[in-house]
């Protein structure tokens, strides 16, 4: 270091300190890859809509005029079209886009065709799902399907721990006591120096810390295990999904709709079984019919079940949590069964949905895009300058037993490391697991390298 460092730093390197410092590298070990994964594909799907809008720009615009084709003749150019049957029925908010119909294979396949609303005339089709499709399947990783998806969502729940403890830990290290270790701005203008690199990740952290954690937490619901929990209490209690109406018979979990209807997270996987006295064939006309009666705004989704046997859902596509509401519509008559809005949900569902429509960028418009960027942005900074301080204090002979970790001391003290983690392995589980993994490996590292030099 430059000589205007040393004298300031040395006497706060106790072993408190270091332990956290070890234990902040380990958790930068850990997820660094991951992290940077994760950030690149969700600082991507921030911008879903202006990337799809620019995939199908060809597609989309048609000519006003009048009178409009009968909704039901939409349906009929897109199956006819596609070859397969209709499972989704996306309105646009303007008038001068096309209809967008997701249609379903008799091999499991689904395309997505455009359809004037005004002459019943495809404008174009692709494949159901866009480019950004793949972007959210890389940042949960569950595109790879199947059991060895499944463990790697498990994985990305553990990354979201450890990102948690990363922030914890950094902001531990990075509070002044009694030296002048908290830095708001770089005081070093060399970057072949490491006071720079170090200096520019403690500023990152500092003004990012916050967003990482909220990405991490916010985006638990999404994982595998404590994602599954959350959602199991969510939608089993009042906290959470509210009551059907009195009137119509119970929710119905897991309804067969085509693919993933857009319900929310609170409502995802609902339906509501149609009157056993209803006649008639189902028909899209009645269903938009109805909509536009109660004055529902769009862009909306109608879902159309596989089973004939339940009503059709029809769902907002809000840019505000407050804006969510959905229709649950017999679709012979275009009668409205249910009509769930946000401030039906309970206390957890309310604070869930929220929570995710910030992570997504949309609650607050771009001001809240350009703060999830930001995050994103930042973690790229951590991690990369993070890597080269490692490189430049790295022992001179790099092997399993000597990873560049800063060295265990002989009464090494865990109180700061544990005051952090503990609450953390009680909320999530499999991040507990895994910190008692780490700390298995951490004892037998520390034997083995007791002799180690102490960093200076």
């Amino acid at each position: 270091m430059s000589s205007k460092y040393p004298t300031q730093a040395a006497p706060v390197l106790n072993s408190s300190y270091r332990t956290v410092w070890r234990w902040h590298f380990y958790a930068g070990v850990i997820v660094m890859p991951f992290l940077m994964l994760l950030s690149l594909t969700g600082g991507i799907y921030l911008f879903k809509d202006e990337i799809e809008r620019l995939a199908h720009r060809q597609m989309l615009p048609v000519a006003i005029s009048a009178p409009q084709a009968t909704p039901d003749d939409w349906v009929v150019t897109a199956q006819t079209a596609a070859g397969g049957k209709a499972a989704r029925v996306n309105l646009p908010a303007s008038d001068s886009e096309a209809v967008q119909i997701g249609v379903e294979r008799p091999d499991g396949s689904r395309l997505r065709a455009f359809v004037n609303p005004y002459t019943a005339d495809l404008t174009g089709i692709s494949p159901d799902e866009g480019p950004t499709e793949l972007v959210r399947d890389l940042h949960s990783l569950s595109v790879f399907g199947g059991s060895l998806g499944k463990a790697l969502n498990i994985v990305v729940e553990i990354v979201a721990g450890w990102a948690i403890i990363l922030c914890a830990t950094g902001i531990y290290l990075w509070w002044p006591r009694k030296r002048r270790g908290a830095v708001l701005l770089t005081r070093e203008s060399d970057v072949r120096r490491r006071p720079f690199w170090r200096d520019l990740h403690a500023l990152t952290g500092f003004y990012t810390a916050g967003i990482i954690a909220f990405l991490a937490v916010t985006g638990m619901p999404w994982s595998a295990v404590w994602g599954d929990q959350f959602m199991g209490v969510m939608r089993t209690t009042a906290l959470g999904r509210p009551p059907a109406p009195a009137e119509a018979t119970p929710w119905t979990q897991n309804a067969p709709h085509h693919g993933s209807a857009p319900l929310g997270w609170t409502m995802e996987g609902t339906g509501l079984a149609r009157d056993a006295s209803s006649v008639g064939a189902p028909s899209l006309k009645h269903v938009i019919e109805s909509i536009d009666a109660q004055k529902m705004a769009r862009p909306l989704v109608i879902s159309i079940p596989r089973d004939l046997s339940h009503t059709w859902t029809v769902s907002t596509q809000p840019q505000r949590v407050e804006d969510t509401r959905i229709l649950y519509v017999e679709p012979s008559t275009g009668a409205v069964k249910a009509d769930v809005r946000y401030a039906d949900f309970g206390p957890m569902a309310k604070g869930m949905e929220w929570g995710i429509m910030v992570h997504q960028g949309m609650q607050y418009g771009w001001i809240n895009r350009i703060v999830m960027l930001a995050g994103c942005v930042g973690i790229w900074l951590l991690c990369i300058s993070g890597a080269v301080m490692w490189w430049k204090r790295r022992p001179p002979r790099l092997s399993p037993l000597r990873s560049g970790a800063p060295p265990s001391l002989p009464d090494a003290r865990y109180r700061g490391v544990l005051a952090i983690v503990t609450p953390l392995a009680i909320l999530y589980p499999l991040t507990g697991a895994s910190l008692l993994v780490a700390l298995l490996a951490d004892a037998f590292l520390s034997g083995r390298l007791g002799r180690n030099r102490p960093v200076k």
